[in-house]
């Protein structure tokens, strides 16, 4: 059952944004949302946090530039998601314009793993470097750095996921949830943490009189990236963040982005002058994100490294491709979850773990976000892995931090787990194949105690109703220029419409006329075949709807029951 429930609004705030001169629309919405001051919603690079704020990028400066100053080989070890994958490219375009010499390594997360792992410390040092640097991953990885340290490498972790009991010995971390780093924005995608320890290099080679008879490199022009990696990651839109991917998306739509970001553009029939976060977190990311799921990162990080157009457009191709491939092995699986779940009782269990032999593990985690979406239950995903072992992805509900709950099933039983990391949302972990039963209670019995019984019943936080006069192209458009992502949500709205018509699009998606107050709005619900009452409580969402080159505003349904 889904509760549909409004957010609650300050009427004293709303009048206090639109005193502002903040859109009386907008002023509600964001009142919702917890802005109470106009400068909340400054973008400029002015509020951004300073560097000198998180802890260890001082530290990272002074060990890069004397690096850069030696001549010292680097390597960047990437993560295999889209934030690795701008983390790496930021940093390598980044430490180039710096005149470093530096390469990457994204290892290949089924031969490989997660994480600066022995294997892939030894796979670095063919390469050579006097400097490993980790982009989005390592805050773990003790052994790995004990191994760095052996080999002689110095080590630079740059990192964003919580950390463990033990940290790792490296010569500095960056990290904003580190111990002891009282940054005030704790969200920082793995993208942001590298664009913050850039500007703490720029201004330490600036001390050093680095750019004296030369142009200072401008970090700006990687702010596209920043923007992708962290709507992609899904972190928490705070503040910061925000002003991160509203400077990113003012780029992409002044046309001054990276010829591989363009692209990927290109390849999803995106326009860039309208790039919305919606654009970055459902087209453009996914496509990077298929080839860490199906082959190589390193496509992906070619594509975003790719300076000329040509080679840009040829990889997005293939990340195209592989994107399509991904969403059909993705549906196959989703249908066979849920033909397995068919008489799923939601009232007895307060958690889902599934396993299916032929299911690819680099597909896990999204049919595991899938299902989280259709039950309302934190679910985890397995598939096989090498050597007996099971991978699983998990996504969680509010109200349940995944990482913290597998980490209560790791000290209660610390032979169940082998490996495990992630977010409160989202987790990775490894566990043997026998044991697969086992995890399952166990994993239930840690879900039932931390979860609030309420929780497991699903509530969508909408904007209220929406006046008839604001249900049109301008206010889609409008809201489509905001900055909307975790924790700080789309708008989505509520009322009562009369149902004039209805039929299946594609045999997939229900195509509606609604009515209200004699007017008629078009509206659809994706992957919905159900017939609908004459009459229907819908939380919907304004979209702009393009069709033979003509734009109208449609309401995307993203709920609906009988009224």
């Amino acid at each position: 059952m889904t509760r549909i429930r409004p957010r609650a609004v300050s009427p004293r705030i709303v009048e206090r944004l639109i005193d502002a001169g903040t859109p009386p629309l907008l002023a509600r919405i964001y009142a919702a949302r917890g802005i109470a001051r106009r400068d909340e919603l400054d973008y400029g690079l002015k509020s951004l946090l300073p560097p000198d704020a998180l802890r260890g990028a001082r530290e990272a400066a002074e060990l890069l530039a004397d690096a850069i100053e030696a001549g010292a080989r680097m390597v960047i070890v990437a993560d295999y998601d889209c934030d690795g994958a701008t983390a790496c490219a930021v940093g390598v375009r980044a430490l180039r314009a710096f005149g470093a010499d530096v390469g990457y390594l994204v290892p290949n997360r089924f031969e490989y793993g997660y994480g600066l792992t022995p294997a892939i410390v030894e796979l670095a040092a063919r390469m050579e470097p006097d400097l490993l640097i980790t982009v989005d991953n390592g805050i773990a990885s003790v052994e790995g750095v004990a191994a760095a340290r052996a080999y002689g490498m110095a080590t630079l972790i740059t990192d964003h996921h919580l950390p463990g009991d033990t940290l790792p010995d490296a010569d500095v971390i960056v990290n904003p949830n580190q111990p002891g780093c009282d940054f005030p924005s704790k969200s920082l995608a793995g993208v942001g943490v590298m664009f913050y320890v850039m500007l703490a290099l720029r201004a330490e080679m600036r001390e050093r009189g680095a750019f004296a008879g030369r142009q200072e490199p401008n970090l700006g022009e990687l702010l596209d990236l920043v923007a992708l990696g962290t709507v992609a990651d899904v972190v928490k839109l705070d503040h910061n963040n925000r002003i991160l991917v509203a400077q990113g998306l003012a780029r992409m739509r002044a046309g001054r982005m990276q010829p591989g970001l363009r692209a990927l553009f290109a390849s999803a029939g995106r326009e860039p002058a309208r790039a919305s976060t919606f654009d970055l977190g459902f087209a453009v990311g996914p496509r990077l994100n298929a080839a860490g799921r199906l082959s190589d990162m390193s496509l992906g990080i070619e594509c975003l490294l790719a300076d000329d157009m040509g080679r840009a457009l040829n990889i997005a191709q293939d990340l195209d491709r592989l994107n399509r491939e991904r969403r059909s092995i993705e549906q196959e699986m989703q249908d066979g979850a849920l033909a397995r779940l068919a008489g799923f009782d939601a009232g007895s269990a307060a958690s889902v773990s599934l396993f299916e032999p032929d299911w690819h593990q680099g597909v896990v985690g999204l049919v595991a976000g899938r299902i989280k979406e259709k039950l309302h239950r934190p679910v985890i995903a397995f598939a096989r892995g090498d050597e007996g072992e099971l991978k699983g992805s998990g996504r969680s509900i509010a109200g349940l931090h995944l990482r913290d709950a597998l980490d209560l099933v790791s000290k209660r039983h610390p032979d169940l787990i082998l490996r495990f990391g992630g977010h409160a949302m989202a987790a990775g972990l490894a566990i043997r194949e026998p044991d697969f039963a086992r995890f399952q209670g166990v994993f239930e019995e840690v879900v039932q105690e931390l979860v609030d019984p309420t929780d497991l019943a699903r509530t969508l936080e909408t904007d209220g109703a929406l006046e008839t006069g604001y249900i049109s192209l301008a206010s889609a458009r409008l809201l489509d220029e905001g900055v909307w992502g975790q924790g700080f949500p789309a708008p989505v709205f509520d009322d009562v419409f009369r149902v004039e018509r209805q039929r299946l699009l594609k045999d997939r998606h229900l195509k509606l006329q609604l009515a209200r107050n004699n007017v008629r709005f078009d509206a659809i619900r994706f992957n919905c075949t159900d017939s609908v009452p004459g009459q229907i409580h819908a939380a919907y969402r304004l979209e702009v709807n393009e069709y033979n080159g003509v734009a109208d505003v449609q309401l995307n349904l993203e709920h609906f029951e009988p009224a």
